[in-house]
């Protein structure tokens, strides 16, 4: 290097810098820094409102360590005192009322009553509804309070009543589409028992035997065509004071001309025919005889019916 380059060298550095140094400022200033101090004001505010609301929800649905409200989370289970509305379908195990209350389940519609399996399928169903009482499931049974004793059963074979007595208080009766089966029908004290086939025939069949007592009161069989008593292997034994068969014509004999005159129509003729006698034998056994002085049944004396 020179001496000339030297000088000149050293005479740039010594020269005074007229440039101002440039500061740069750190932080948030203006608009931005006015937005932030809002939006943590905003959140302060939200906070405040928010926990207010939470303190007067905690004390309007009267919050505590058992429970809330009406609800009580006892070691037996949930109790809930006065009235509830439940939105969705509520799963329990029980439902027990108070002792000194009844369980009363109230809706617009209908109350509706299912029981599932492990599988979830529908096995029985009891809907309450304004028009009918219905339920679905394999036997349906009624039991007494007390013993729990069965008074009604019914399932897809047979209805079963177990009551000591069956009381109709219809008008009508009981009507029966098919057969009946039964030890023992009565009436009421002092009421009259009908049984009635209108159009069709009634019978009735027992193994051993039918008994059909009146013990204060009359018996009437009545029927349109015919009534037939018929013993298949017995007798039909007829035990009375008096045995009566009413609206026969009664005639009378003459052994001279072997004429018939009827007492309804005295003064008529009426075609000539032989006149017999039914009569009774000791032992119960019914015979015909021709009708005269000398006949069988005034000879021996027996019980003799106008024929």
């Amino acid at each position: 290097m020179t001496r000339e380059q030297y000088i000149l060298a050293t005479q740039q550095n010594s020269l005074p810098r007229t440039e101002q140094p440039q500061f740069y400022p750190v932080g948030i200033y203006g608009w931005r820094k006015r937005c932030l101090y809002f939006f943590v004001l905003l959140l302060l505010v939200t906070m405040i409102v928010n926990l207010a609301m939470t303190i007067w929800i905690l004390k309007v649905m009267n919050f505590t360590v058992d429970g809330m409200g009406n609800l009580r989370v006892t070691k037996k289970g949930i109790r809930l005192e006065g009235i509830s509305e439940f939105l969705l379908p509520l799963y329990v195990k029980e439902i027990h009322s108070r002792k000194d209350s009844p369980l009363v389940l109230q809706s617009d519609r209908n109350v509706t009553v299912n029981a599932r399996n492990h599988m979830g399928q529908l096995t029985g169903q009891l809907t309450v509804g304004a028009d009918a009482v219905e339920a679905q499931c394999k036997r349906f049974e009624v039991r007494a309070s007390e013993g729990g004793k069965v008074l009604f059963s019914a399932d897809e074979d047979e209805i079963v009543i177990g009551a000591d007595r069956l009381k109709v208080t219809g008008t009508e009766g009981a009507v029966f589409g098919h057969s009946v089966e039964t030890p023992h029908i009565r009436a009421e004290p002092s009421q009259d028992l009908k049984l009635e086939s209108p159009t069709r025939s009634l019978v009735m069949e027992a193994p051993r035997g039918v008994q059909v007592s009146a013990a204060a009161g009359d018996l009437k069989a009545t029927c349109r065509k015919e009534l037939h008593l018929q013993s298949t292997e017995g007798e039909i034994f007829l035990n009375a004071d008096t045995i009566r068969l009413g609206n026969l014509p009664v005639g009378s004999f003459s052994s001279s001309s072997s004429s018939f005159s009827s007492s309804s129509s005295p003064s008529s003729s009426a075609p000539h025919q032989t006149i017999y006698e039914l009569c009774v034998c000791p032992n119960g056994k019914l015979y015909l005889s021709p009708a005269g002085a000398g006949s069988t049944c005034q000879s021996s004396s027996n019980i003799c019916l106008w024929s």
